[in-house]
């Protein structure tokens, strides 16, 4: 087999493609390397399609092996298993921009599998895997119409930087994952914090300058050694067949689309329709040739190129969508806060008949999450969660635990309301933000960063800025091109993009992009940002007037956190031995708990304000320095025959000398003070053991 061995800049590196020497019997292989970090990615296709399949099968599977980072994998096993959130979404950013890339009606199976075989900790693999996928598709005989490029655009200082590595994003207030092909661009998953319009298209310009070169070494790997691609016989309907379907349906389902508004009665109309299309099939025996029986499906799928063809006429012929609405409209939004009684904070946020009802959960650092990467491991402070039951669609399925779907549309909102969420040191709380969907006609991720964010407000969460999201579509062909916004799930379905954009009224905060045509020019995008933002200001102003700035006061149920600075040498006293002094503390205060940082930062956790209290007094008696000469209010804890031990300050105990009790003689020092008396007493003397010893008759002179 033909070896290959390709070289471009890519960053402050360069990226080698190199193909013809790993996993050969794959349709195509290759390797993708920049730095220490090399991604092998293979492209499979079955000989045929399955029995009675109907639609394309492409499935995707990025694996992060922790062997590349000289890393063992968490848990008991001790091997890798369930994907991670993160191969999860990687998965989905190779799987969104190659999929148009397949000719409609193409029905063979074909798997992608992106494998990490090594991991330099700056060099991140997603960008690689995404090129891989589509040089290992170029190269294989499987039919695709690519390549595409891809590329990565950060933020930093004010400065433009493409492909930058781990370290450099640290720095960066945006992060654009592009891929783009021919000369526009096919697909966009990114954050930011609050970066005007402006500047992000000024980003996703230079992203479709720079993918160029990614997509150019591709089509000469290509050219060196790509198979010949198979040719597969997409089956074409019987063109008479195709006329009697039209002549009995085309009436009755052009008045449907544009006389039946409401979602639940058109579809039960469309559904009545096709059940009189399909029930007698007898009256299709014409078809019938060369042994071949004329199939509901096939009448299915015919009746599905209909409607496409009628929404989509009505908007190209008559400005008119399914529901009625304009092409900038944006259906009723109706907004509530405080919902729930018992939650930490509650909204309910309905926009049509999309519903996301939003939770808010906050916790302490116990409460944090652990993710364990291959670069790192870090703790999450804030996580979104997205659920989509079937019930919310009028459907019936197994509740089974978050599908790609879901855990990609969670991560979506969760970056648009991440960058005006206060940081740890403002606001020390874990926060989980729920998104239940509750109804969906379309966009339930952007309700999801509406409900969060009234939700964030309504828990107290002092955050920068509300923000809201909105989604844009578009119907196009040869001849048109028309953006339509906040789109339901009819005209996602038969549309030809979902264009998300979430932001504050200061700038964008998520924005991403799946096309099911092959590319969105620059200058039709620049119009779709603009109508975004023009919605998002409506959504904004409908929310501001249910709320318009945090609640002051956090539920009763959600925990008080409050922050203290202690000396650094002091940490060991607060732990005290194997941690029994900040065990005894938590027991005895009722907190929930104490966390101590390493630059002497005490976070004291509890929803009781009285234990809270009590914890914190306990803290300072530890670390504050007893002075001689001053008056303390003291307990006593222990009583012998020379005198009494009294605690003066919390966790600090001293002796009351049997002859500092009283000016008058004490012959037994239980006829003098019981066990839990309180009285004054004067620090008198710290010793060379720094003991203290201390005086009730001193005091109570002085007094």
């Amino acid at each position: 087999m033909a070896q290959a061995h390709l070289e471009i800049p890519f960053g402050s590196s360069k990226l080698i493609i190199e193909s013809g020497k790993l996993a050969k019997q794959a349709n195509g292989a290759v390797t993708v390397t920049v730095g220490g970090t090399v991604v092998l990615v293979t492209a499979c296709m079955a000989s045929k399609p399955r029995e009675g399949q109907d639609f394309f099968p492409l499935t995707v599977e990025y694996q992060e092996k922790t062997y590349s980072a000289g890393k063992f994998p968490g848990g008991f096993f001790k091997r890798e298993g369930r994907p991670t959130e993160r191969e999860i979404l990687i998965s989905r950013l190779i799987d969104r921009p190659i999929r148009p890339l397949f000719s409609e009606g193409f029905l063979n199976e074909v798997q992608i599998v992106g494998t990490v075989l090594s991991h330099d900790g700056e060099n991140d693999p997603d960008i690689l895997a995404i090129i891989g996928a589509s040089a290992a598709l170029s190269v294989s005989d499987i039919p695709y119409d690519g390549p595409v490029g891809a590329v990565r655009v950060g933020l930093i200082d004010g400065q433009l930087v493409t492909n930058p590595t781990f370290t450099q994003r640290e720095k960066s207030t945006m992060d654009l994952v592009v891929v783009g092909w021919g000369d526009g661009i096919v697909m966009i998953e990114g954050e930011a914090n609050e970066v005007p319009e402006e500047q992000v298209l000024k980003g996703l310009q230079v992203a479709l300058d720079t993918l160029q070169a990614s997509k150019n070494i591709q089509v000469e790997l290509r050219n060196k050694i790509g198979k010949q691609k198979t040719k597969v016989d997409l089956k074409q309907p019987n063109v008479e067949f195709v006329k009697k379907i039209r002549e009995l349906a085309i009436p009755r389902l052009s008045e449907i689309y544009t006389t039946i508004a409401d979602k639940a009665e058109r579809e039960a109309a469309v559904n009545g329709l096709l059940d009189k299309l399909t029930i007698d099939m007898d009256a299709y025996a014409a078809f019938n040739k060369d042994g071949h029986e004329v199939s509901p499906e096939e009448v299915k799928a015919i009746f599905e190129t209909l409607q496409y063809e009628i929404i989509r006429g009505n908007v190209f012929n008559r400005g008119l969508r399914a529901d009625g609405r304009g092409l900038k409209d944006i259906r009723p939004i109706d907004c509530e806060v405080g919902v729930l009684p018992r939650t930490h904070g509650s909204s309910l946020f309905t926009r049509g008949q999309t519903q996301s009802m939003g939770i808010i959960t906050l916790g302490t650092k116990d409460d944090e999450q652990l993710v364990e990467s291959l670069e790192a491991t870090s703790y999450k402070t804030f996580m979104l969660h997205y659920n989509f039951p079937s019930f919310s669609v009028g459907e019936t399925k197994p509740m089974r635990s978050p599908g790609r779907r879901e855990i990609g549309h969670g991560a979506l909102a969760g970056k648009a309301l991440r960058a005006i969420v206060p940081s740890k040191e403002e606001f020390p709380y874990t926060i989980r933000v729920v998104s239940e969907i509750l109804e969906s006609n379309g966009s339930s991720s952007m309700a999801s960063v509406c409900s969060g964010c009234l939700a964030l407000m309504d828990a107290g969460v002092p955050i920068k800025n509300m923000v809201a999201g909105i989604s844009i579509g578009l119907i196009s062909d040869e001849s048109h091109a028309v953006l339509i916004t906040d789109i339901m799930g009819l005209e996602d379905h038969f549309g030809d993009m979902d264009f998300k954009v979430a932001g504050s009224r200061q700038g964008v905060t998520a924005i991403q992009l799946d096309l099911k045509i092959k590319k969105l020019s620059m200058s039709l995008l620049e119009k779709a940002v603009a109508q975004a933002k023009e919605a998002r200001l409506v959504i904004l102003d409908k929310m501001t007037a249910v709320i318009s700035v945090p609640k002051t006061e956090m539920s009763p149920y959600a925990p008080r956190i409050v922050t203290i600075q202690i000396p650094q040498d002091k940490i060991g006293e607060i732990i005290g031995p194997g941690g029994k002094t900040i065990r005894k503390m938590i027991e005895e205060s009722g907190v929930k708990s104490i966390d101590i940082e390493e630059d002497g930062k005490v976070i004291v956790a509890s929803p009781d304000q009285g234990a809270l209290d009590k914890a914190i007094g306990m803290i300072k008696g530890l670390t504050v320095e007893p002075e001689v000469g001053t008056i303390y209010d003291a307990v006593v804890k222990r009583i012998m025959n020379f005198g009494v031990f009294v605690e003066f300050l919390p966790g600090r105990e001293g002796l009351v000398h049997v002859s500092e009790l009283s000016n008058k003689f004490t012959k037994d020092v239980n006829d003098a003070v019981k066990l839990g008396d309180k009285f004054k007493v004067k620090l008198i003397e710290v010793d060379e053991m720094k003991r203290f010893n201390l005086s009730r008759k001193q005091a109570e002179a002085k007094a």
